[in-house]
Parts: structure tokens; sequence; C-alpha cells
């Protein structure tokens, strides 16, 4: 006997906690006794009781449950003239939860404790005994939920069992005032504004004005972030150093063949750098002006200085310092395409700007 109670306990310590919102629970319960074998006492009787469930939060079983089941009319002696007896029964168990869903549970017990008769006789003795069982728990409301369960009594110096039935109304009692949950900041391990998970640029230097990725503004789009760009507003496609200044631009302006007239179509290119270097009044420019292959090479080199010149005077119209710029003439000395076809003869009738301090 003492072997069966051992392993019962031991199964039901593997069984994990559940937390509950309550303290306790208190449960009215009502049900009956089957006798298997105390002697002489009738198979079947009510009982009625009481049990209060102490809920754990950090313990391997869900509840501690201590109560009682009394015998509700006198239970007779079989063959005894009418002697008859009440029985009272206290225990103590352990009980774990299983969810089934979000208001339904099957529920396991196992314990002890001591059954009293207020008339021994008959081999029914005042004693210990163990159970186990097992029960279905429904959450009829927050308030209170229903029960039914099964326990397997054994009585520990006759081995007599006896199998209760019960149906209680559990009520819980004594609210657990839960802490708010702690809402983890995001962390945000350079301090630019960003948080990690979303920062595409990490390790920004303090103090850097970056975009909603996490990457420090380049507002002119020139490869060098604003905090160490030294000439901001630089032109597109512009060539630049480490400082974000310009170091050569493409003007882009196209002369017709032994021209060295501007044609009205490149007006806003020259206007755009001679606004940059109106904002950057430290520095200068270098026009190089550049033909194609076709003539001779003293008359292209003559063109190519108009052509610079050209752009020079254009640049000075436009209220940038004479003093700030230097017209040079290239001629058909460095083509960037074939001077076989028309394509890249126009192509190597181009103006650049190099870009000095």
């Amino acid at each position: 006997m003492k072997k069966i109670l051992l392993s019962s306990v031991l199964c039901a310590s593997m069984m994990l906690a559940a937390n509950s919102d309550y303290k306790y629970e208190i449960t009215p319960m009502i049900g009956g006794a089957y006798t298997e074998g105390n002697l002489g006492l009738d198979r079947n009787y009510a009982n009625a009781g009481l049990a209060l469930g102490f809920n754990q939060t950090d313990s391997m079983f869900d509840q501690v449950e201590l109560g009682f089941l009394r015998t509700i009319d006198s239970v007779d002696f079989v063959d005894s003239n009418g002697k008859e007896t009440d029985v009272t029964r206290f225990f103590a168990n352990l009980i774990k939860e299983y969810p089934l869903s979000s208001n339904t549970s099957l529920y396991a017990l196992v314990g002890a404790g001591i059954e009293l008769f207020d008339s021994e006789g008959y081999g029914n003795e005042d004693g210990l005994f163990g159970n186990y069982g097992a029960g279905i728990k429904y959450k009829v409301s927050e308030h209170f939920s229903l029960k039914a369960d099964l326990r397997h009594l054994i009585e520990t110096d006759h081995g007599d069992n006896n199998l209760l039935y019960n149906i209680g109304l559990s009520i819980p009692f004594g609210k657990i005032e839960k802490a708010a949950p702690v809402v983890e900041t995001p962390k945000d391990s350079d301090n630019d504004g960003v948080i990690d998970a979303k920062d595409n640029c990490p390790n920004s230097a303090v103090g850097a004005i970056v975009n909603a990725k996490g990457c420090e503004l380049d507002s002119d789009n020139d490869g060098v972030v604003d905090r160490l760009d030294k000439c901001p507003n630089t032109m597109p496609n512009a060539k630049v150093d480490n400082t974000g200044c310009m170091t050569i631009v493409d003007l882009n302006i196209k002369f017709n063949t032994n021209s060295a007239k501007i044609q009205e179509g490149y007006d806003a290119k020259i206007i755009a750098f001679a606004n940059m270097m109106k904002n950057n009044t430290q520095l200068k420019a270098t026009i190089n002006a550049h033909t194609d292959s076709k003539g001779r090479a003293a008359y292209n080199k003559t063109l190519s200085e108009k052509r610079a010149q050209a752009t020079v005077d254009a640049l000075t119209a436009l209220k940038v310092e004479a003093s700030r710029l230097k017209a040079v003439g290239y001629g058909e000395e460095n083509p960037i395409a074939s001077n076989d076809t028309a394509e890249g003869r126009e192509e190597n009738r181009r103006v650049t700007a190099v870009i000095t301090k």
C-alpha cells in the first residue's frame, strides 16, 4: 500500500505548475460514497462537505486542497440490529490541472487524510487513508466554476476501499494584483534616434543627423555625408573629394562643328554651375574645352580656347568672379570617344570644369 501511495506522489510531482489569478478557491461539495471493502456498511451513501484550495504560483502543482466530507444521513451497519454511524473524512491533496480549452480543464489529485466514525464497529475504525483521483472543471464565469471528480480512498490499516464521487461549485477569491507588464524599450545602440531593428547604418557618429533608416544625411547625393561635406549643394554627377567638394564637373556643353557659341539649350547647366560657385566662394574652377579631330590641330587648339573662354564669359555674366575662373583649351588632345563616328566626335566636343580650392 505504501508503495502505491509513494508512486502516486512521484508521478504527480513530475507535473508542471500553472499560475492562477486568485490566491484561494472554496468549493462546497455534495456527492456519495460507494464502499468496496468496508465491512458491514451500506454500499452507497451520501456525503457533503467543503474544500479550500490554495493556488500555487511557484510550485510543481497548481493547488493544495484541504477539506472534509461527512455523511448526510447516518449509515447503517448491515445485520446490526439498527446500529448506525456517521463518517467524517478530512483530507489534504495536491492538484494539477490540464487545460482542454479556455473554460474547461481536467485535473488529477493525490493525497492523504483521516476518517472518523462516530460509532466504530465491525472492522470500521478511525484511521488514515491515502487517495487519488481525477475530475473535470468547467469555468462558468470568472466568479465560479463547476467541478466533478472521482476519488479512490484506500484505508491504511486494513486496505479497505471506498470510491467517492463529488460535484462542487468552486468560488475563487483573493485576487492577485498583477504587476504591469514590463515593456522592453527597443535598443538604439548608437543613440541616433533609430532603433537597431530599423537601423541600416549602425554605429552612426555621435550627434550625426540621420534619416529614417539611421543613415547620415547626404543632401546633395555626392557620397559625402552632410557632417563631413564642406561643399554642400554639389551638382549632380560631379566627382568630389573626401570633403564633398567637386573635383571635376562635366558641364555637358556640346558645340557645333567650327563653333564656339553656346547654344541656348545649355543655359540651365551653366546657371547651376554658376550658383554652385557662388555658394562655395572658396572654390576656383579651370574650364577645360576640347574638340574633335576634324581639321588642323592648331586650328582645333584655338577653337577649344575660344570655347573655354565662351564658357568663362557666360559664368562671369552670371556674377561668378573672373578671378576664380581660368580658361584652357586642349584642342583634340584628350578624346573620350572615337573620332571615327559622328557620335564620338560630338562627345569629344565638350567642356569640363576642374575644381580647386
